[in-house]
């Protein structure tokens, strides 16, 4: 008899499991919104975005299946394929030198001197600016006859410049704004990582008689390089998708030298209104992107394995 009645709890146990099992989740209601979310303002504007390049549609006429005949089209459209070089050309120039000159600064505001928490402040002040009100003070300042900076260079005897009027120095000009825009950010993240260094490896350098150099190249920049890998990509992403500066100082002109596929992309969807090929000018941008940051990343991932096989 006592082992039955020691029995019955376990037979009791094991019959209510099953239906333990089959009870749902208690957390699909918290779930549940935040997938709404994602699939009405993520996942759905993509899937549209697919559907509306693998058709002719322009706006006023009837949508037409055309397959990949819009991608086709890209590789013999002469405009998309410049867009394409001056992207990567601004890309490059807009992520190196915010990266040279960022860890400059913060090499500088890392050492202690008189006034640095208020020049450090002042430095960063351009990131906090709206980028349309940043492109219409640099536009001013590019005027070939009443901009401020052909002023400065005929204080020191340089002849005027045509900046972002001329197909030659456009892009250089641009470049200019978006590196006094964000070398801050490129100096606070490498402030970062100049504050986690610790000094024993400085006094055992200085011991050894190193030089400044010599202990920024062989100690400062290997450690902080980590902390560069972050703000290139940052930047890279930020700046190959940059569209509010270039739009507001010079819509892609003169002419199209400073088009980049974001301004062709806006161009060919809203002024031309061809919606079917600028969806698929939009997918292919959005495929570079993730092939520029796989790139970084598999660069980055090599740095570390390097490092640690070289102090095996």
């Amino acid at each position: 008899m006592s082992a039955l009645t020691q029995a019955d709890p376990a037979a009791a146990r094991s019959d209510a499991a099953p239906e333990k099992e089959l009870r749902p989740p208690s957390y699909w209601p918290f779930v549940v919104p935040a997938l709404v979310v994602v699939l009405a303002i993520i996942i759905f504007p993509w899937v549209f975005t697919i559907w509306m390049s693998l058709n002719e549609w322009k706006v006023g006429s009837p949508t037409t299946f055309v397959g990949l005949s819009n991608y086709l089209r890209l590789t013999s459209d002469p405009r998309f394929i410049e867009a394409v070089g001056h992207t990567m050309v601004y890309t490059a120039l807009s992520v190196l030198l915010p990266l040279v000159l960022g860890t400059f600064a913060a090499v500088v505001f890392h050492q202690k001197f008189a006034g640095r928490g208020f020049l450090r402040g002042v430095f960063i002040m351009p990131m906090m600016a709206t980028p349309v009100a940043i492109a219409l003070v640099w536009t001013m300042m590019f005027h070939p006859q009443l901009g401020v900076l052909n002023y400065i260079l005929s204080l020191v005897g340089i002849p005027a410049q045509l900046w972002v009027f001329h197909p030659a120095t456009v892009i250089p000009s641009l470049v200019l704004v978006e590196t006094w825009q964000w070398t801050p950010l490129v100096m606070l993240i490498v402030l970062g990582g100049l504050a986690a260094i610790p000094t024993e490896p400085y006094e055992s350098a200085q011991i050894d008689g190193a030089n400044l150099w010599q202990m920024f190249r062989f100690i400062t920049l290997p450690l902080i390089m980590p902390f560069l890998f972050i703000a290139g990509m940052i930047r890279m992403i930020d700046a190959v998708k940059s569209f509010d500066i270039i739009f507001a100082i010079t819509q892609g002109g003169p002419g199209s030298a400073s088009e980049t596929i974001n301004i062709y992309l806006y161009s060919v969807a809203f002024t031309y209104y061809d919606l079917g090929y600028g969806s698929a000018i939009a997918v292919v941008f959005f495929l570079l992107i993730v092939l520029l940051a796989a790139v970084m990343l598999y660069a980055r991932q090599r740095m570390v394995w390097t490092e640690i096989a070289s102090d095996a």
